[in-house]
């Protein structure tokens, strides 16, 4: 088969590899139609971020495709499936082996296209919001949301999460057309970054329960004069920088939660919770229209470093995808 391969340089290249291998009977092979690109795959090829133990050295954390091997105890899948699945690396290549458990079908009217472009951003928002940030009502209220990187892919995912189940939510993006198409999405307010500090117009908003940062460092001390008594703040990402000074009177007083949270070394297990989740409670509203799929655009694999160019350039709004077989 081909893949992506990294050279020394970081030059991306589309050559020949071995076929990956079963490592259990639970294991499904496909053959890869799409796949999703993420900023984890922008750090992976400039060695912030290696792939856990033991998963595929190419790059490529979601796919779709069609089902071409199952394994003797697999039970849902079928040669001939068209699937879309949730990885720990290599995506980018003509053929995955994954888990049964991180695999799942097409949303009803879906094709494989529009399917790449879910499962690592609809898992990382819902585990985010949901399972680690807690989201819910309190004393009858909706909790409140503050979306960093509200036009990114899981940004865009997130506020439609919140708007399809009642949470409002506040979005900071790089330029007022990011924050106007978020607001379109169902945001309820949003701040451009470069006009200075978000807190007092997330403060005058209602102020934040809970907060999906990818950030990091350098939002650490506004993130907690944003986040409410009893407020979660979900650390998702690094780009502002790994070491910050944390406020821990302010974390005591306010009883404020700091929570670390990474989807790509969960186990198998853990990855397949959080799909059956998704399959149970976003699939339907994916096949009934209130939840879509927003690409903004893609290349051919062949590609793929012009593709992460333009994901790198902060221009994006929603979902790059690479074309690998094209099918749709």
């Amino acid at each position: 088969m081909f893949a992506i391969t990294i050279e020394d340089d970081q030059t991306l290249t589309w050559q020949e590899q071995d076929a990956p291998r079963s490592e259990s009977p639970r294991d499904v092979r496909i053959r890869v139609a799409w796949a999703g690109m993420n900023r984890a795959d922008l750090m992976q090829r400039a060695g912030q971020y290696p792939p856990p133990p033991g998963a595929s050295e190419t790059l490529g954390l979601e796919i779709s495709g069609t089902v071409i091997e199952a394994g003797p105890q697999v039970e849902r899948l079928r040669p001939g499936d068209k699937v879309c699945a949730l990885l720990a690396g290599g995506g980018y290549a003509e053929e995955v082996v994954v888990r049964e458990e991180q695999v799942l079908p097409l949303p009803q009217g879906y094709g494989l296209r529009e399917a790449a472009a879910l499962p690592e951003v609809y898992a990382t928002a819902w585990l985010n919001l949901f399972m680690e940030g807690g989201l819910r009502h309190v004393e009858g209220r909706p909790e409140r949301v503050l979306l960093h990187a509200g036009a990114s892919g899981v940004g865009t995912t997130a506020i439609q999460l919140c708007r399809a189940f009642g949470y409002p939510c506040f979005v900071t993006a790089g330029s007022d057309d990011k924050i106007a198409r978020c607001r379109q999405l169902g945001a309820d307010g949003g701040w451009n970054r470069h006009q200075g500090s978000f807190v007092e117009a997330v403060n005058d908003w209602g102020g934040a329960d809970v907060i999906l940062d990818p950030v990091g460092a350098s939002y650490l001390a506004e993130n907690q004069r944003a986040l409410n008594t009893d407020g979660r703040l979900v650390l998702i990402g690094l780009m502002g920088g790994r070491h910050a000074e944390l406020d821990m009177g302010r974390m005591l007083m306010k009883r404020q939660w700091l929570i670390g949270s990474t989807l790509r070394s969960k186990s198998a297990k853990a990855k397949g919770a959080i799909l059956d989740s998704l399959y149970t409670h976003v699939w339907p509203r994916l096949a009934g229209g209130e939840l879509r799929a927003l690409i903004d655009r893609d290349w051919p694999i062949q590609k793929a470093a012009e593709a992460m160019a333009f994901l790198e350039s902060n221009d994006s709004f929603g979902k790059v995808l690479l074309s690998v077989s094209g099918e749709g």
